[in-house]
């Protein structure tokens, strides 16, 4: 599905309904902007462009961006790379990032993205909301590791390798928060669970050998 393009007259808002999960974060934050019952659903020209830019930054998927004319209000990548565990929900991932398979075919280069890690997900690696149909149960309370602070990189970009049937494996500078805040990593390198069975979430635990996980 194309990108879609809503043009005003100093931004122009960029929408991806295949990333967006209806977070919602728009229509509450820009209502007069974002509004899911008009045609077309985005007015630029109903805000100031700061304040419609500043409510796009807070799209925690993506699915949202812009381009002003103010290049002031270019949208800047988080200084540092965090991913946020959902309860019962997605990887939110925030930061400067590039996902890519293991044969370096990139998929996304972005610095917003929510992650699937209920495996049920029709546009892995992303999310699709496919957590509420499974039912999707863990609350995202893991507890800080052994692996919880390690020497931190100081610059580059993230990367994020979706490996064939199994974890994500994250390189770069990341700090991981659980739902309820805490930091559970702090490193430059770990797996992700992304087949929804590891008894170690949000790490992998090789259980999608077990399942016999087998999503590409």
């Amino acid at each position: 599905m194309k990108q879609q393009e809503y043009k005003g007259k100093a931004i122009t808002v960029l929408y991806d309904a295949r990333r967006c999960i209806h977070a919602k974060e728009c229509v509450h934050g820009a209502p007069e902007v974002f509004n899911p019952a008009a045609k077309p659903w985005v007015g630029p020209d109903n805000a100031e462009p700061k304040a419609i830019a500043a409510v796009i930054k807070r799209c925690p998927t993506g699915a949202l961006h812009y381009q002003a004319a103010d290049s002031s209000l270019a949208e800047r990548a988080d200084p540092s790379n965090t991913l946020t565990i959902a309860s019962r929900g997605p990887l939110y991932l925030r930061g400067s990032f590039v996902v890519v398979t293991e044969d370096e075919k990139e998929l996304l280069s972005d610095t917003r993205a929510a992650l699937c890690r209920c495996g049920a997900s029709k546009n892995k690696p992303f999310c699709d909301n496919s957590h509420f149909a499974v039912a999707f149960a863990d609350p995202g309370t893991a507890a800080p590791g052994v692996d919880a602070r390690k020497e931190m990189a100081t610059s580059g970009k993230l990367r994020v390798v979706r490996t064939a049937n199994g974890p994500l494996h994250l390189q770069g500078q990341l700090t991981i928060r659980n739902a309820t805040d805490q930091v559970i990593f702090e490193g430059t390198e770990t797996w992700l669970c992304r087949c929804g069975a590891s008894g170690s979430k949000p790490f992998c635990d090789g259980s999608h050998q077990r399942i016999g996980f087998q999503p590409e």
